[in-house]
């Protein structure tokens, strides 16, 4: 005879907090930026681990990759628009356990030997539309490769998460110093890219010193997600409960042992400029806080451009005569 049995506390406890989650994630959703959570509707999220993370996954994420079909025209070494280079990187995935291929772009620098830049970019975004800061990295002073994670772009097609993105970043790396292991070697990350950035740079720390980076960049990025939710209209939602992709910057950054230097716009309104003091605060190594005033999340460094490319040569020594390809 069929009984009805009652659910278990812990079953309650996380269809409760699913419920809270979706309707959270929905009202940060309608403000379009960093997490990129405003692409899907509301609804209900299912009971069960599982599903709670995948949902947060896409919310966050927001990634759209590159019909199939078109991905054979962006071959290995062939080029992307005249001045970069479509690069291709290979890894197995210890998370999802399959094979990961990255597509990359290759911007060089016309300075044989400039310095190496991996660069991070955020949420929606895959390095198609990073183009202009592509450029721009490059035309103040570094070679510059720029990754599309797992889901964004060419490369494959597997829903990314915080685990995922980071082994992503890790391969990136590690090619540069299969291919360019004599070159100084940066690392610069955007919005969520910078929160991927400061656990890369954490990892890097605890390696072998020939890994290290030479310095860390952060642009406009937060402390954690949970913290950067609270500072909206919902913020009091308990959402830290249920989260299961934290980005937890702020108690990562104390493990950095490379230069840090962080860029905020003042007229941010995704990501207010008090996350990159926080950051820069917490953080223990040789470090510089540049504030821009009145850019947003997105033109800070267009704005701001003389007073990166003064910091970049006065804090790193960068800069001071490359130029970009023609």
């Amino acid at each position: 005879m069929a009984t009805n049995t009652p659910p278990s506390s812990t079953t309650v406890a996380v269809g409760a907090g699913n419920a809270w989650l979706a309707t959270a994630l929905t009202l940060l959703g309608r403000r379009r930026g960093v997490i990129g959570l405003g692409a899907i509707a509301a609804t209900a999220l299912s009971v069960g681990y599982a599903s709670l993370q995948t949902q947060q996954r896409r919310w966050i994420f927001q990634a759209t990759p590159t019909p199939a079909p078109l991905r054979e025209d962006a071959s290995d070494g062939s080029s992307h628009d005249g001045r970069m280079a479509n690069v291709w990187i290979d890894h197995v995935s210890a998370f999802s356990g399959r094979p990961i291929r990255l597509h990359a772009l290759w911007a060089p620098n016309a300075d044989a030997q400039a310095p190496i830049l991996l660069y991070l970019h955020g949420a929606r975004r895959d390095v198609a539309g990073s183009a202009f800061r592509i450029e721009q990295l490059r035309g103040f002073g570094f070679s510059v490769l720029a990754i599309d994670y797992r889901g964004f772009g060419y490369s494959t097609d597997e829903l990314p998460s915080e685990a995922g993105v980071l082994e992503d970043a890790v391969a990136a790396w590690r090619w540069l110093g299969q291919h360019h292991a004599d070159r100084p070697r940066y690392l610069y990350g955007h919005s969520l890219g910078g929160a991927i950035g400061v656990q890369l740079a954490a990892r890097l720390a605890e390696g072998p010193a020939r890994d290290a980076p030479s310095g860390v960049i952060l642009e406009n990025t937060f402390t954690s997600i949970g913290e950067l939710f609270s500072t909206f209209k919902w913020g009091w939602l308990p959402i830290s409960m249920v989260l299961t992709q934290r980005f937890d910057s702020l108690s990562t950054v104390p493990r950095l042992k490379a230069p840090l230097l962080i860029v905020h716009g003042s007229a941010d309104g995704l990501v207010p400029y008090r996350f990159g003091q926080a950051l820069y605060e917490k953080a223990t190594v040789a470090k510089r806080f540049l504030l821009v005033e009145g850019g947003n999340h997105s033109n800070t460094t267009w704005r701001g451009r003389e007073q990166v490319r003064a910091a970049l040569r006065e804090f790193f020594g960068v800069g001071a005569t490359a130029t970009p390809t023609a």
